[in-house]
């Protein structure tokens, strides 16, 4: 049986060519790595999640969708974050939900300090709690959501 489906495979951002932000190819390649790759994941995995009548699905994704610093970092995370809010639509009633959480920079020892129009940073522990929290049963009544990590961009509502 099948109860939660964690999707974190995609080629971290600082792995795009910066110089090849706004080449199609590489948009195209990271759209694939990141969402396409959790699109085959959930659709694999929803068969079994609603015949059970209940499941979670929790995507990593990250607070580039709230940026516009990068064509490339941008367009995954908001075709991950679309293809997660309009599953969560699609699965109303079922006992499934789908939510993703976004976080900013992650690392051992994050800053306190968030500049303006930055993301905050976090722990891998503060993140692995969030996916742990939603991934529960206490999580039952949140769905379709994008929960940041860390501090949401500072100074964008």
């Amino acid at each position: 049986r099948l109860d939660v489906l964690v999707v974190t495979a995609a080629p971290p951002a600082d792995q795009l060519d910066p110089a090849r932000d706004r080449d199609p190819v590489q948009i195209l390649d990271a759209i694939d790595g990141k969402a396409m790759g959790a699109l085959r994941a959930v659709d694999a995995a929803l068969p079994h999640l609603r015949a059970a009548g209940d499941g979670r699905v929790v995507l990593l994704g990250g607070q580039n969708s709230f940026m516009t610093a990068s064509v490339t970092a941008s367009a995954r995370n908001v075709v991950l974050d679309t293809l997660a809010k309009t599953t969560a639509d699609a699965l109303i009633g079922s006992g499934v939900t789908v939510n993703v959480v976004s976080p900013g920079t992650v690392r051992d020892e994050p800053t306190s300090e968030v500049a303006m129009g930055r993301p905050g940073e976090s722990t891998p522990e503060q993140v692995a709690a969030l996916v742990v929290f939603l991934a529960s049963r206490q999580a039952g009544g949140v769905s379709g959501e994008r929960i940041a990590v860390g501090h949401r961009m500072r100074g964008v509502q």
